[in-house]
């Protein structure tokens, strides 16, 4: 039912990329400097891999700070919006499913924004595994994503999985795991990672992860 899940998920923000800004953000020149703000205070440096970069509103701030940055999605529909987005030299944009990918270098940063709340519970323990190895000495993870409070605009068919529903009227399930802070630093500890969560605002968490071994 996992794959099954996933595969809709991938379908559904594939459809979704050209109203994504949109649905998403409303007003997109008024996101950019909350984004850019929080890029900012993140202090993102050196090479960094952006994880489920969308539309490349993120993107387009993290290439502001970075020596190299890394755009992964699984969606050439969002990446082709980003690519139009993001017109820095120090880009590469990657189309790829991150459960996956191995890039064949590490990072120092690794970013990603309303992407861990899709993660599948069964997926989890793989996929902060795998960041571990793309992780260079001395490196980061650091995420945003939608605080648990945020839960109840969803419409859950099952546990842990929503229906979402495009302009158009078409509905697919989607993996939606929102960000209890406490929880969640607590289930990185027992997994070898220090992780710091803060509230961003009301709706979102902003977090920064390091291994401790």
């Amino acid at each position: 039912m996992t794959d099954d899940v996933l595969a809709e998920q991938v379908d559904y923000y594939r459809h979704r990329a050209a109203e994504y800004d949109a649905t998403a953000y409303g007003d997109v020149e008024a996101a950019r400097p909350r984004i850019a703000r929080i890029v900012g205070d993140l202090r993102v440096t050196g090479r960094v891999l952006e994880i489920a970069c969308g539309t490349g509103l993120w993107t387009e701030a993290l290439a502001a700070y970075a020596d190299s940055l890394t755009a992964l999605d699984t969606a050439p529909e969002a990446l082709s919006i980003a690519r139009g987005r993001v017109g820095r030299g120090n880009v590469t944009f990657v189309a790829a499913d991150v459960f996956q990918w191995e890039p064949g270098t590490q990072f120092d940063v690794i970013f990603f924004s309303a992407w861990l709340s899709h993660v599948p519970p069964e997926r989890f323990d793989g996929f902060w595994a795998a960041l571990r190895r793309m992780l260079a000495d001395g490196g980061r993870v650091l995420f945003i994503d939608e605080h648990v409070a945020e839960r109840p605009k969803e419409s859950y068919v099952d546990d842990g999985i929503v229906e979402r529903r495009l302009t158009d009227g078409r509905t697919f399930r989607v993996v939606k795991h929102f960000v209890d802070p406490a929880e969640l630093s607590a289930r990185l500890r027992d997994r070898g990672w220090d992780c710091v969560i803060r509230r961003e605002g009301d709706d979102w968490v902003s977090g920064e992860a390091r291994p401790t071994a």
